[in-house]
């Protein structure tokens, strides 16, 4: 019998009393500080039966609470209702932050406990700063949830598989000096990588630990002359072990890895990237050992497409434009005549990609929404919210796939029928958004967060905005949501990095109404060189995805010539690009679908 979330939280509360712990931590995340976790890891959701990717819980003695972001506010209000878990809604105005209400609840001499394998560096320093000023102290070697959780999944079996040079570009011997070229400059006598699609890039493997996402659960210790990967020996083949073997790789015991750490050589040089490796890794370290804290040189280099990537990512996107277009045409032809629910036309779009070669699986959980749940940003369709389709009002889809040729990220949204004229306005906005924000020319040099307000120009002349990102860069073959890119208009840390060419990233501005109806469209972007001069080089941005934007909701009134210029530019684009890969009848739906305004 399944345990409630009283029974939960209860529980977790005697062992907290057993240990002494005043507040324990439970964040979203695995022991690699990825944005999504396979099963195994999903200890908050586990707790508080909010399913987001993104949260915190904090629990006391007397007090349960979560923190979630504007992508989540509505979503985590449902789920949250009816459990004792106060949501609290990040960045808004009076909501103190996670460490803000630690330092503020924790007692004189309290302990604040968390599990160190799922802390970054930086949060365990934050939790050992507010116990020192409250002369207590921290207890990090502790999995309270794991003793509360009987029923836990284990890690997952999942076989790796390697990515031949015709999709990478470049062998993992090439990638590798690039590395210890980057390890020499930090004169550092080993780098210790932990996050999981770096090192699937860096040794051309992939696997199916996480859920979407094709990657394998490891550590990964490069030297000089040899690299220790870290991860579970039976999940690789023989053919890949030998390849592994010309490179000097040798495979060791998943865990081993938090020993290993501690009998570092007196004297070495340790290069650590501190948004990564864990607190408990990090604590791991001899006092004896240097350690330089610097960015992994991987996040860089894979976030910058060779030229094979790029050609195989542009293949890739035309199947998904030739699956998703065809999708588009099936949902408009048929609303109202099959039945029609949020699941059943998600999978009906999953049929589609199934159909064009080298599809794998969803590049994430794909997001199903119809009328007022496209307002809940990450909204996940399930059998106890699953819409019924009618012909009326608009749909909207955020979906992808994993091909051998690269990562696809699109949504849609469409109407099915009547809609509103606020609605159709509301469209017009976001679709004018997006086409500006792709047709920018900027200079090398420009980063997301200066380049964000052309997205939000026309929502903020109407005195709206969305409460999320433009857009975040995209993995081959990895992670969805690949830094260092991304359009932000906030400043932070992580939001300073150049765009580089070869970069891809995500173009996707939204308006959201609760109770009403949501709106995205999303395309993807290759970042790429222009003309260089006396005032510097010049940058571009090549457009990636290729399906309609939906006529049906485009008031032309609200258009500059312009902005009516690049739709119809982007639209003859779409059908020279997709319409050979279509039956006769789809061709004449996409001419009349990407017909000039």
């Amino acid at each position: 019998m399944k345990m409630t979330s009283a029974e939960k939280l209860a529980a977790l509360r005697c062992l907290m009393a057993e240990q002494k712990i005043d507040i324990y931590i439970i964040p979203t995340a695995d022991y690699h500080q990825s944005e999504y976790v396979g099963d195994y890891f999903k200890e908050r959701e586990f707790l508080t039966g909010f399913t987001g990717s993104a949260g915190t819980a904090v629990v006391t003695a007397l007090e349960a609470r979560l923190w979630t972001d504007g992508r989540y506010f509505i979503q985590a209000e449902e789920q949250l209702k009816d459990s004792e878990f106060q949501l609290m809604k990040t960045g808004e105005p009076g909501v103190p932050s996670i460490t803000e209400y630690v330092q503020e609840t924790l007692p004189e001499h309290g302990i604040i406990g968390f599990d160190g394998r799922t802390a970054s560096i930086n949060t365990g320093k934050q939790f050992e700063e507010i116990s020192c000023k409250k002369g207590g102290s921290i207890v990090y070697g502790y999995d309270l949830i794991d003793s509360v959780w009987t029923d836990r999944p284990a890690l997952s079996k999942n076989p790796v598989f390697a990515l031949d040079i015709r999709y990478t570009g470049e062998e993992s011997a090439s990638k590798l000096e690039r590395v210890r070229t980057e390890m020499k400059n930090h004169d550092a006598d080993a780098l210790l990588i932990t996050g999981l699609d770096d090192i699937g890039w860096l040794l051309n493997i992939r696997g199916q630990d996480v859920d979407y996402f094709p990657l394998l659960l490891s550590y990964a210790v490069i030297r000089e002359s040899e690299v220790e990967l870290y991860a579970d020996r039976k999940k690789f083949s023989e053919e890949i072990l030998d390849k592994f073997q010309k490179n000097n790789v040798s495979v060791k015991p998943y865990n081993d890895i938090y020993n290993r750490i501690k009998i570092l050589d007196k004297g070495s040089t340790l290069m650590i990237d501190p948004q990564q490796v864990n607190y408990s890794l990090f604590r791991s370290i001899p006092a004896d050992v240097t350690i330089v804290e610097a960015e992994n040189p991987v996040i860089l280099m894979k976030a910058v497409k060779n030229s094979t990537e790029t050609e195989n990512i542009r293949k890739a996107h035309i199947k998904d434009g030739v699956a998703h277009t065809r999708f588009m045409y099936w949902l408009k032809t048929n609303i109202g005549k099959l039945p029609m629910t949020e699941i059943s036309v998600s999978e009906k779009l999953e049929e589609f990609r199934k159909e064009q070669s080298h599809y794998m699986w969803p590049s994430f959980d794909p997001i199903s929404a119809y009328k007022e749940h496209a307002a809940i940003v990450h909204y996940s369709a399930v059998p106890e919210s699953n819409a019924v389709l009618h012909p009326s009002g608009m749909f909207l889809t955020d979906t992808g796939g994993h091909y051998l040729e690269g990562s696809t990220d699109i949504t849609r949204t469409v109407a099915l029928g009547p809609v509103t004229q606020d609605e159709i306005n509301h469209f017009t906005t976001v679709a004018v958004s997006m086409l500006r924000l792709a047709d920018t020319k900027f200079l090398y040099g420009c980063t997301g967060m200066n380049l964000d307000c052309i997205a939000r120009e026309p929502f903020w002349k109407l005195n709206l905005n969305y409460n999320h990102g433009t857009g975040h860069g995209v993995g081959y073959l990895g992670n969805i949501h690949e830094p260092p890119a991304r359009f932000h208009w906030k400043y932070s840390p992580s939001n300073t990095q150049a765009l580089e060419e070869n970069m891809v990233i995500t173009d996707e501005p939204g308006l959201y109404f609760a109770g009403s109806h949501g709106i995205r469209i999303e395309n993807e972007l290759l970042v790429r060189k222009g003309t260089e001069n006396e005032y510097g080089r010049f940058m571009y941005f090549e457009m990636l995805t290729f399906v309609p934007i939906d006529l049906d909701l485009i008031n032309p009134e609200l258009m500059e010539p312009g902005d009516k210029r690049l739709l119809n530019e982007y639209h003859h684009a779409v059908y020279e690009k997709i319409s050979p890969y279509l039956s006769a009848e789809e061709q004449k739906w996409l001419k009349y679908y990407t017909r000039e305004i």
